[in-house]
């Protein structure tokens, strides 16, 4: 598959051929699907908590006497039907992490590469560095490159070009800077446009190639 190469005018360079492997490779949905579900699964913090009645304090006296008071007999005040008392059948802390083979999850992500270049989803530029940190100069860079649409900016490496992009595009909501080695699937289907410079495609087909 060839796409185009731009500059950050958004004007064109010329052309370069994406790897098959990655980018034409069969679209799963389930298996996309499976890898969405475990890295939101593996999210969770799993810290909820409520206290049972043995972990509340106080209700260590009967409250009155088993029989003759013509009320109900309790045991504590600590039961789960006076108020203040503890509860039952609540959360308790607990893992919700999901394994998956790393084989699968390599072949989710070309998965979702391949549905986002099949739908010309996928920006490519010769580089993506900026002269200074600016809001205004990320955001006019990416209206030249994807219009209206939520982009997710690729880079190869952290450096200080990095940390430029990064802190020029933290005030865009639209918008999210990520190193392409921790490149995951819930980010690939969440925006509209994927823009990567040239260099980030050897480090894609060097982790999923």
């Amino acid at each position: 598959m060839k796409v185009d190469v731009f500059n950050l005018e958004g004007k064109k360079l010329r052309s370069v051929e994406l790897a098959a492997r990655i980018f034409e490779a069969p679209i799963i949905v389930d298996l996309m699907h499976q890898a969405y579900i475990r890295q939101m699964a593996n999210a969770r913090l799993g810290t909820h908590k409520t206290k049972t009645r043995s972990e509340v304090s106080g209700g260590g006296r009967k409250p009155w006497r088993q029989k003759g008071t013509g009320r109900a007999r309790q045991g504590s005040t600590r039961a789960p039907q006076w108020v203040g008392g503890g509860r039952v059948h609540t959360p308790q802390p607990r893992s919700y992490s999901q394994r998956m083979p790393r084989k699968m999850r390599q072949a989710a992500l070309r998965s979702a590469l391949s549905a986002k270049a099949a739908e010309a989803g996928i920006v490519i530029v010769d580089d993506m560095k900026l002269t200074q940190s600016r809001t205004r100069l990320m955001a006019d860079t990416l209206d030249r490159l994807v219009g209206e649409s939520s982009a997710l900016v690729l880079l190869p490496e952290k450096d200080q070009n990095y940390e430029t992009v990064l802190r020029s595009t933290d005030n865009l909501p639209g918008a999210k800077v990520l190193l392409a080695g921790y490149l995951n699937i819930r980010d690939i289907l969440g925006y509209d446009k994927l823009i990567m410079p040239l260099k980030t495609l050897d480090i894609l087909e060097a982790h999923l190639g």
